[in-house]
């Protein structure tokens, strides 16, 4: 099956060029005219590279990468722009582009980008593959089994951990929630950076607040001196919430927050305070039912 190239750009005529370069070389082309028609050819079909301008009105080239970067880890992104400088091939590289191109684009260079960027992609899948050898002769990150719910399990998490995405563990008490989460931080980017783990049951509110955003002295009676929480602890990294089922309705409406602003204020602050950190929450309880 030949490789799945889609070409990103708001430039009909430039999406024509690019496609009639790369069709000698035998890929299976896709073009977009924006960053959100992207998304949805994404979301059908396995692209292998995607070859997107960096400047559109819709969604902006790096922000189609970031997205990439987060939700298909493997796909490879070439950056294509008619405003080159320093700062903006900084930020692009930044972000995870594997090239990095100035229009009008040069056809041999262009050929030799989109090739380079397939040869990383095999060795990523490559390395992928050799781990699921390894999986499946000693197990996975200290899980045992090869049935095939186990089997289908492993296969969850290899998709998963390279991701940013937010995960719920569900399952009765005992059944190995913690080791599946400690499964997800150690196959993802963020395995060489702080991993933290709470227990939400384990804690009334005001303690569970004050480990989880930390407060400032005198937030209240005993806070002496001013406390980092998890949040800025495992800026970075990966934090698990355990039996979050228990995290009480005002905890609830802060915790929000940081899911959907990556951001936060200690208790008895005023400042708020920036954070990354990839959530991984569990529970026993039925969530719908609550």
């Amino acid at each position: 099956m030949p490789p799945k190239i889609l070409v990103v750009d708001d430039d009909s005529a430039s999406v024509e060029a690019a496609i009639e370069v790369l069709e000698r070389e035998g890929y299976d082309l896709f073009a977009a005219s924006g960053g959100r028609e992207a998304l949805e050819t994404l979301a059908a079909e396995n692209i292998d590279v995607v070859i997107t301008d960096e400047k559109m009105p819709d969604l902006s080239g790096i922000d189609l990468l970031k997205h990439i970067k987060d939700n298909y880890p493997y796909t490879q992104v070439i950056i294509l722009t008619g405003y080159g400088s320093i700062d903006s091939a900084v930020e692009a590289t930044k972000a995870g582009a594997d090239g990095y191109l100035e229009k009008p684009i040069q056809i041999n260079i262009l050929r030799q980008t989109a090739k380079n960027a397939l040869e990383k992609r095999s060795l990523f899948l490559q390395n992928v593959n050799l781990r699921e050898q390894l999986d499946d002769k000693f197990g996975f990150a200290n899980i045992i089994g090869t049935s095939k719910p186990m089997r289908e399990l492993f296969r969850m998490i290899r998709l998963v951990a390279p991701t940013n995405a937010t995960v719920l563990i569900r399952g009765e008490s005992g059944v190995g929630k913690e080791l599946i989460a400690n499964a997800i931080h150690n196959h993802s980017r963020r395995e060489d950076k702080p991993y933290r783990t709470i227990n939400c049951g384990a804690l009334y509110r005001e303690l569970l607040e004050s480990e989880l955003f930390g407060h400032e002295r005198g937030a209240f009676t005993g806070a002496t001196t001013r406390k980092l929480g998890l949040f800025e602890q495992a800026n970075g990294g990966t934090l698990l919430l355990d039996e979050v089922g228990e995290m009480g309705t005002e905890t609830q409406v802060k915790f929000l927050r940081v899911l959907e602003g990556q951001e936060f204020t200690r208790l008895g602050g005023d400042k708020p305070i920036k954070t990354d950190v990839r959530i991984i929450a569990a529970t026993n309880a039925d969530l719908e039912e609550r």
